[in-house]
């Protein structure tokens, strides 16, 4: 098999690499970076990684990336702070699947967050007070990951997933649960550690719980 990783040189995307390289012995990752240089020495050099570098607007380099792939997996997300107007990430992401569609790629795992609404989510006001606190103080992100959201679901892929988390932890504890906003499950538990959303990604390819749905993820 071999996966397309997007993201890979943040700390999510790191322990998504090393999570697939584990559970998947005879897998290929090609990882599509901006900068090379900020994978971790075990990553780059490893036999099993494809390294391609691009930007998120380069169609020609991440056309090559898309090539035989079977699966895309993303941990690409907005800066909390200093995401630019625009929605590019969004704009990114409708490139990405129009490649994908068009080198017959039809699955799609992605990062999302609690910004993303879901029909499934009920009224909490722990997370409502959370998300309207973002989409006041990061204003850009906010509305980037919500366009995000609704470029994945619209795409007319066969197959996707968004994993929409709360805040991230760096926490090695891989224990999660995944339901809706105001399901009961989740409660007002805010925070995934980073580990448990690579497993639980890297897990979701074979299981296929959570296919055109997009749960959120907490740590339990």
């Amino acid at each position: 098999m071999k996966f397309l990783i997007l993201g890979s040189t943040g700390p999510t995307g790191i322990l998504l690499v090393r999570e697939a390289l584990t559970v998947y012995q005879d897998i290929t990752l090609v990882l599509y970076v901006r900068s090379p240089q900020k994978l971790p020495e075990d990553i780059r050099t490893n036999s099993r990684c494809i390294v391609i570098q691009g930007e998120l607007d380069d169609e020609s380099a991440i056309d090559q990336a898309t090539q035989g792939v079977d699966i895309v997996l993303s941990a690409l997300g907005p800066s909390q702070f200093n995401q630019p107007p625009g929605t590019p990430l969004a704009h990114a992401y409708s490139r990405i699947i129009e490649i994908m569609k068009k080198n017959n790629v039809n699955r799609l795992l992605a990062l999302g967050t609690a910004s993303i609404e879901d029909e499934a989510d009920r009224f909490n006001l722990v997370y409502y007070s959370m998300v309207k606190s973002v989409s006041v103080s990061m204003r850009n992100a906010y509305k980037d990951i919500r366009a995000i959201g609704a470029v994945i679901r619209a795409s007319e892929l066969e197959h996707w997933t968004i994993i929409r988390v709360p805040v991230l932890s760096n926490d090695p504890s891989r224990e999660v649960i995944a339901g809706y906003i105001g399901d009961g499950k989740i409660k007002n538990h805010i925070s995934l550690n980073r580990a448990g959303f690579a497993a639980f990604m890297i897990e979701e390819i074979s299981k296929k719980q959570w296919d055109r749905k997009a749960p959120l993820l907490v740590s339990s």
